[in-house]
């Protein structure tokens, strides 16, 4: 893909500019990341750029479309959060890179989420790569950084004073994207919160602020609410159900919402057939599909060979859904002349009063392993992890 760039870089490439890299991402950061950097971006041609935006215009089409008492169906009741908004203020979409029966190289569907990912960081990432190999400037995302950055405040921080706004996290310093948080407290000048540090009364909700007691009235929200009930002895004054003045950016409901539950709705040549196991038919071959869990995060559940016995043995199965299996395409050379492949995540923001999201940046990831997550890959790989695509 784009080999002239690929060509380039892996001759410009050394331990020393990663080295560099890593360091500046860190110095910018005030913090190193705590996941794996790939030594390399990815390169994709325009047309596949265009491939990936009309398959998510089509995705965003058929979400508008569908009525909202359909949606409301994903949310757990135990994780119903009032005063809902009409629409999510983050729209992320995952693709693979993968070969179609006739050898294209094309975008398959694999998620997508009204959650804020590493939106900061990939914006610093992409400047960072940037600067370590200056030819990349010449394909880079057209989108300046304050354009990027008034975009991200004015859906953030809206009317508000910084201070009062809040970015909203469980144990923030123990994530490993407390990078994006320093980032984007620079960027838009909001503090990080921890959930156990906000305080209530009444109906507002306050931090600490250089010490004093601050009012929060808007909320970018990093928390994954389901998560919560794992964490133990999590001791907190404000619970997500408890109705409160404060405006959520973006409502937690929509975390449900825009989820694996629409895979089974969707229909696109880039989106492979799902299914929610009950609905299951008897003609497919379960071993052409993964088995997902709706509610997990970060490929946890996941099962790329399930049996019969497996699913047979699930209770609730409206909480799963089957895939269609979708190979990645090792496509994306090393310095050694082994391949990694890639799947590309869209980052959207949706205003409030806009018909249509607009795309912000994109966040990448590299793997040699089945799954594209650092954990399964061997310890010595490279060009696997975090990565950003650039295309040309």
């Amino acid at each position: 893909m784009i080999p002239e760039y690929r060509k380039q870089f892996n001759q410009e490439f050394s331990d020393e500019k990663y080295h560099q890299l890593k360091n500046i991402l860190t110095e910018k950061g005030g913090t190193a990341p705590g996941f794996r950097v790939s030594e390399s971006p990815i390169f994709l041609t325009k047309e596949f750029e265009k491939k990936l935006i009309d398959a998510s215009e089509s995705i965003i089409s058929q979400i508008k479309a569908m009525p909202a008492e359909l949606l409301q169906k994903a949310i757990p009741e135990n994780c119903r959060v009032s005063n809902d908004t009409h629409q999510p203020h983050f729209f992320t979409i995952d693709f693979g890179v993968c070969k179609s029966e006739n050898g294209t190289i094309e975008p398959q569907l694999i998620e997508l989420q009204a959650f804020p990912s590493l939106y900061a960081f990939q914006k610093v990432y992409e400047e960072t790569y940037c600067e370590v190999y200056p030819f990349l400037s010449e394909i880079r995302n057209p989108m300046s950084h304050d354009t990027f950055k008034n975009y991200l405040k004015e859906l953030i921080v809206g009317d508000e004073h910084p201070e009062n706004v809040i970015l909203l996290e469980i144990f923030p310093e123990r994530q490993k994207t407390a990078i994006d948080f320093a980032l984007t407290e620079k960027l838009i000048g909001i503090k990080t919160v921890c959930l156990t540090k906000v305080k209530k009364e009444g109906r507002k909700l306050y931090y600490e602020n250089n010490g004093k007691l601050t009012e929060i009235k808007r909320i970018y929200n990093r928390v994954i609410f389901d998560e919560l009930d794992n964490i133990p002895d999590l001791h907190t004054e404000f619970d997500f159900r408890e109705e409160v003045d404060v405006k959520w950016i973006t409502h937690p409901n929509w975390f449900f919402k825009i989820s694996k539950f629409l895979l089974p709705l969707l229909k696109h040549e880039f989106v492979p057939k799902s299914y929610f196991l009950h609905e299951f038919p008897e003609h497919e071959n379960l071993e052409n599909f993964v088995l997902k869990p709706l509610f997990s995060f970060a490929g946890s559940g996941v099962n790329l060979n399930p049996t019969k016995e497996i699913t047979d043995s699930i209770q609730d199965k409206e909480n799963y859904i089957l895939q269609r299996k979708v190979f990645y395409e090792p496509i994306f050379e090393d310095i050694n002349g082994d391949f990694a492949k890639a799947e590309i995540r869209l980052l959207y923001i949706w205003r409030e009063n806009d018909e249509r999201p607009i795309l912000l940046e994109n966040l990448g990831r590299m793997t040699k392993a089945a799954m594209v997550n650092v954990d399964f890959n061997k310890k010595d790989a490279i060009w696997i992890g975090s990565s950003n695509a650039f295309f040309g």
